[in-house]
């Protein structure tokens, strides 16, 4: 099968620290706005545009309210993004709404490519009207990429339902989406339905297990193993019991060392697939009639991604404006109907401004959900681990 996006490197698992509970905690009363021309930040553009430096802009006050910025943006015309699949988290549907409702062109470079692509780009093409103006990274990109100064900082009008373990406190970057580690099978090839990372060791499974590539250098792999070491006696800081854990399903003939992807669950050669929650609701379930989607009782590891504006956008004002329409309820509502879990999810079922039919689409998370996820140093640490050892798996 053709047309699928895997974006199999984007992201090594988001390293926002201590970031526990932030789906449950129902925070402080939201000011999501329905649509950013609504916001809290609103009114007239009393400030000229053209008078204002987009570039330097750290929230939309800067352009006299969202009136001005949007003014602004019109005016350049055009939104560079990258690595940003129609078929991923809504992509499609957020551009296409993006795109509507302000009239500005988006040019999408790169949709199957990587975190890692995103941050070469900006590199590569600093000064050249094609840069890539907003990003969308993995964790551990969002830090590094902050460490080498390739963002500017920009508050959004909804800044506050944003939990402050997710964003850093400048507006460097921002989580904006996530979800939890899930086992997904077709139940045509797989009668027994496995519910944890322990029931995936049941003979029954011989030859159906895989994952989506190779863990050192695939962030939602190493999701993978770090929800295995979770649920065999790891932790956040230990992420050993994972290789093992693997290194076991191999032993028993369970483990495909292949890379699991929509087409391999779709022809029998890898039915059970570790993946994100969402990407198997996403780009699975559409192709493989009867799909199931759980997440394992015995671990719940969430991650998330992070928005970025680049420090050199071509399109400085509409970059912001962008941000703007991710964090508005529209956005976050469109991320939520890609099936994964907008960042603001707490503040928008806390104010009713959450579509109910599409959270309740959401697959169930045991216990609630709400860990810990590592903190960048325990992240480097277990890249290192994983490394070193995932030859033993692999070879």
């Amino acid at each position: 099968m053709g047309g699928f996006t895997l974006r199999a490197s984007k992201a090594i698992v988001a390293s926002v620290a201590a970031v526990g509970s932030i789906l449950l905690a129902a925070g402080c009363s939201s000011s999501s706005s329905s649509t950013p021309a609504a916001s809290s930040t609103g009114g007239t553009s009393s400030a000229s545009t053209a008078a204002v430096d987009a570039s330097t802009a750290t929230s939309a006050a800067a352009f006299g309210g969202m009136n001005g910025l949007i003014a602004a943006a019109k005016k350049e015309g055009q939104l560079n993004v990258i690595t940003l699949p129609s078929n991923w988290a809504n992509y499609g549907a957020i551009m296409k709404a993006f795109t509507a409702m302000y009239g500005i062109k988006i040019t999408d470079a790169n949709p199957e490519g990587s975190s890692a692509n995103e941050i070469s780009a900006i590199n590569e093409l600093k000064g050249k009207s094609t840069a890539p103006d907003v990003v969308d990274v993995g964790g551990s990109f969002a830090v590094s990429g902050d460490t080498s100064g390739l963002w500017a900082p920009y508050k959004v009008a909804t800044w506050n339902d944003i939990p402050a373990a997710a964003k850093a406190a400048n507006g460097d970057y921002y989580a904006d989406y996530g979800g939890y580690v899930a086992i997904g099978y077709d139940p045509s090839k797989v009668k027994v339905a496995p519910t944890s990372f322990k029931s995936l060791l049941n003979p029954i499974y011989k030859n159906q297990v895989a994952i989506d590539g190779d863990p050192s250098q695939t962030g939602s792999a190493f999701a993978a193993v770090y929800a295995a070491a979770l649920a065999n006696g790891g932790s956040l800081s230990n992420i050993a019991p994972g290789v093992s854990y693997f290194k076991q399903l191999k032993a028993v003939g369970n483990f495909v060392p292949t890379e699991g992807t929509p087409a391999t669950v779709q022809s029998g050669a890898t039915p059970i697939l570790i993946w994100w929650d969402y990407l198997l609701a996403s780009e699975v379930s559409p192709v493989v009639k009867g799909f199931k989607v759980v997440i394992p009782s015995d671990a719940q590891y969430a991650g998330y991604y992070d928005q970025a504006i680049s420090a050199t956008a071509p399109d400085p004002a509409a970059a912001r404006l962008w941000e703007e329409f991710l964090y508005s309820t529209q956005g976050q509502n469109l991320f939520l109907g890609g099936l994964t879990r907008p960042i603001e999810m707490s503040a928008m079922i806390a104010n009713g401004t959450i579509n109910k039919t599409e959270e309740a689409a959401l697959p169930t998370v045991p216990g609630g959900g709400g860990l810990d996820l590592p903190t960048t140093a325990q992240n480097t640490a277990a890249e290192n681990v994983v490394t070193q050892q995932w030859p033993s798996v692999s070879g």
